[in-house]
């Protein structure tokens, strides 16, 4: 993904002071969808990770701040931002943060085995567990409001008779999940975006959980259907890669009978916001004849796999 904002050194500089840092260096990551990512290093050779927020606003990266810093109390693997020594500093209007280099890999889908999946399950358990030490969220910014907000945005403004159909039934879908919802399923902090990007590897061990800016309040087991639609699809969903990730996150939190029920409906919720997001944020910037980045076609075949129910002997 290209970079958004560009960083000159001298700003970079004043924005680090605030961290209690002096820069010696920064430049441009070609990682992550929607922030501006960066490697500076700090005068004396220390590495560090800069973010500067496209989309969130002060309070919001506050919040996802405040967050890390508790989950890094909890034992939870993640890189704990630095302290600051007043409000989040920013460019302009963007948000501005610096975190500790976190040396890793992330594995690409070939790589992904059952082992990986097991104890990227733990992981996501261990967060939701955390929840009662955490500070509280809100709703977040993808729910099915702002989802139906984005795609009512498309219509008005027009696009390809084969897209706006998509995006009508994405709409009724959208409509029949949400009358179907269990409002009373445990809830609490969830990720909401645990890709395989948002997961850094070292020697075969889980070496940090990145990327909290999605997070908000919500249905467990809706946090472990993004993931298992993150982890265990390839052409179609991996069964033994779902039953290890459930296994790993049974083992540490299990599922009531209420979620285990739940799963239909909270999975089709999940592949739905990630069609929405792709089809705004991807689909929609893609030139004519040129194929997205990310395919949110390739939600919907997920969608379709969980509603008709291939993923009943794992979850069932």
């Amino acid at each position: 993904m290209a970079l958004l904002t560009a960083l000159g050194i001298e700003d970079a500089k004043r924005l680090a002071r605030e961290y209690g840092v002096e820069l010696e260096s920064i430049e441009a990551l070609s990682v992550g969808s929607v922030n501006s990512n960066f490697r500076a290093t700090a005068v004396g050779g220390r590495v560090l990770f800069a973010r500067l927020y496209e989309e969130q606003g002060k309070d919001g990266a506050a919040a996802e701040l405040e967050l890390l810093a508790a989950l890094a109390g909890e034992g939870i693997p993640v890189s704990e931002p630095l302290a600051r020594t007043g409000p989040v500093p920013t460019l302009g209007d963007k948000p501005f943060a610096l975190f500790p280099w976190v040396e890793g890999e992330i594995l690409c889908l070939a790589r992904v085995t059952p082992e990986a999946c097991g104890r990227v399950g733990q992981a996501l358990a261990r967060v939701h567990l955390a929840t009662p030490k955490l500070p509280r969220l809100g709703p977040g910014r993808f729910g099915p409001p702002d989802m139906l907000e984005r795609l009512a945005r498309v219509e008005r403004e027009g696009a390809r008779p084969a897209l706006l159909a998509d995006v009508r039934r994405v709409r009724e879908l959208y409509a029949r999940y949400v009358a179907e919802r269990d409002t009373s399923l445990p809830h609490g902090v969830v990720h909401g975006d645990l890709f395989r990007d948002n997961v850094l590897w070292k020697n075969g061990e889980l070496a940090a959980l990145l990327d909290f800016e999605s997070a908000f309040h919500g249905p467990f087991v809706y946090d472990l259907m993004v993931t298992i639609a993150a982890w265990c699809y390839r052409d179609a969903f991996d069964l033994p890669l779902v039953g290890a990730l459930v296994a790993g996150y049974v083992a540490e939190r299990p599922l009531d009978a209420a979620e285990r029920r739940a799963v239909r409906v909270e999975g089709a919720l999940a592949c739905l916001r990630f069609v929405t997001s792709r089809i705004t944020d991807f689909e929609l910037r893609a030139r004519d004849g040129e194929r997205p980045v990310r395919d949110f076609r390739r939600f919907l075949a997920r969608l379709d796999a969980i509603t008709s129910g291939e993923l009943a002997s794992v979850l069932g």
